[in-house]
Formats: structure tokens, sequence, C-alpha cells
């Protein structure tokens, strides 16, 4: 994918977040059955660090569990950040993800280094392989050297009415041939009628990635949905 491509879909996903933000956060008030299996296993005292962090449902449940460790979660909506009220022990802050790097200096007031880093259902909203192992390898720059990074990634093709959703590229002035394998559009219909970009990872594919970016897959498990396959955890460690 060229960089134009890659530049146009990250645009068509901040144009969505930007005018559906607040109707999305509506329908994202309860944990999915996968990131609550991920919080049993946090312990109090581990700094996280929440990538993508939307309305920070994930990081209020922790403070709500009695969490003692620093807690950050980023995200490059306003409108889901205007959701994500600040609390005693959790900030938010606005950063694109795309150019993570470059943000990675406004993080360290908090920590310089995270115990563990998460980013659910995010990922697959970010196009082209160059942007995610860039991004990838800037989390293992940010985790300590025991530290962990816990990903979900959206599994749409396993359901059909998902599926269902799946757009024309030239509704966007794009075809087939100007993105990647795996990479569809899907439309939105609560609210009104919006479009979004989205990748499919395979197991494999985020295994590559891993292995691009320095990592290793510790552990891996589908969940959510309706037939308990809508999300695809893998938790990663440096190699």
């Amino acid at each position: 994918m060229n960089s134009a491509t890659a530049g146009r879909l990250i645009e068509l996903n901040r144009e969505f977040y930007d005018r559906f933000g607040d109707s999305f956060s509506a329908t994202r008030q309860r944990l999915q059955p996968g990131v609550k299996k991920i919080l049993d296993s946090i312990q109090a005292d581990a700094s996280v660090l929440d990538l993508g962090c939307g309305n920070g449902h994930f990081l209020h449940e922790l403070i709500r569990r009695g969490h003692k460790a620093p807690l950050l979660g980023v995200d490059f909506s306003l409108p889901l950040l205007r959701n994500a009220e600040s609390a005693p022990g959790v900030e938010f802050r606005e950063a694109d993800l795309t150019k993570l790097s470059l943000f990675t200096d406004n993080f360290s007031p908090v920590t310089s280094h995270w115990s563990l880093i998460t980013s659910f259902a995010t990922l697959h909203h970010i196009p082209s392989n160059e942007i995610r192992v860039d991004i990838l390898r800037t989390v293992k720059k940010l985790l300590k050297p025991d530290g962990k990074f816990i990903l979900s990634n959206w599994q749409f093709l396993n359901s059909e009415k998902l599926t269902a959703r799946i757009q024309p590229w030239n509704r966007v002035g794009l075809s087939d041939a100007d993105v990647d394998e795996g990479d569809y559009l899907l439309d939105w219909r609560s609210g009104g009628e919006g479009l979004r970009y989205a990748h499919h990872f395979s197991g494999e594919e985020l295994h590559g990635l891993a292995e691009q970016a320095g990592f290793k897959v510790e552990a891996e498990f589908l969940s959510d949905g309706e037939n308990g396959r809508l999300g695809l955890y893998q938790i990663w460690i440096p190699a």
C-alpha cells in the first residue's frame, strides 16, 4: 500500500470517529468478555498504558478494582476522550497512534516504561504493514524488559451479519488494487450512516508482525460476540 492510500484510510477513520464518536461510545458501555479475562490477570502494582483507549471503561474498571500504579489512556478521537472522564489515578491524552513515536515524550511524566501496554480493537484500524510495525516497535521501546503487550483484533469475517456490512472500495474513491489483502471497508448504521476502514488479521499474520517488531507471542485466544469468536486476543513479550 502506498503512503497516499494509507493516509486516505487514516483520514477516513478520523472522520468517522469525529462524526460518530458519541454514538460509537454509546454502543461500548460494557467490557468485552476477553477484556474482562485480561483484567483478572493484571496486578494492582502494574503500570498500564492503554493505546486506543476509547471511552476509558477498561482503565476505569482497573481503578474500581483498587489499582495502585499509574494508568494512562491514549486515543486520537476527541469525542471518545470526552466520554473518558479523568479520575484519581488515571489520565487520558490525545495522540495519533499512527505517529506514536512522536508522542512518547508526552507519556514520560507519568512513567517512562510500562509494565503492561494494551491495545484493544485498535490495530485493525491502522493501515499498511509499515505503519503497524513502526507503532509496534515503539510499543516495545515503551515496555519494561519484563513487560507485556496485550492486543485484540476484530474478527468480523466470523460473523455473517458483520460480513454483510462490507462495502465496495469505490465508495471512497479507491479500488481493490489500492489496498492490501485483508483490508475492508465497512458501513456503520447507528446515529446515521458512516464508513470506516478495518483490517482482518489472521493469527499467523499477527505472529509475523510480532516477529518484525521484536516480540514473540506468549498466548492467544478467541472471545467476544454471540459466537465467542469476534475478538482475537494475543499476549506478546519482548523476544
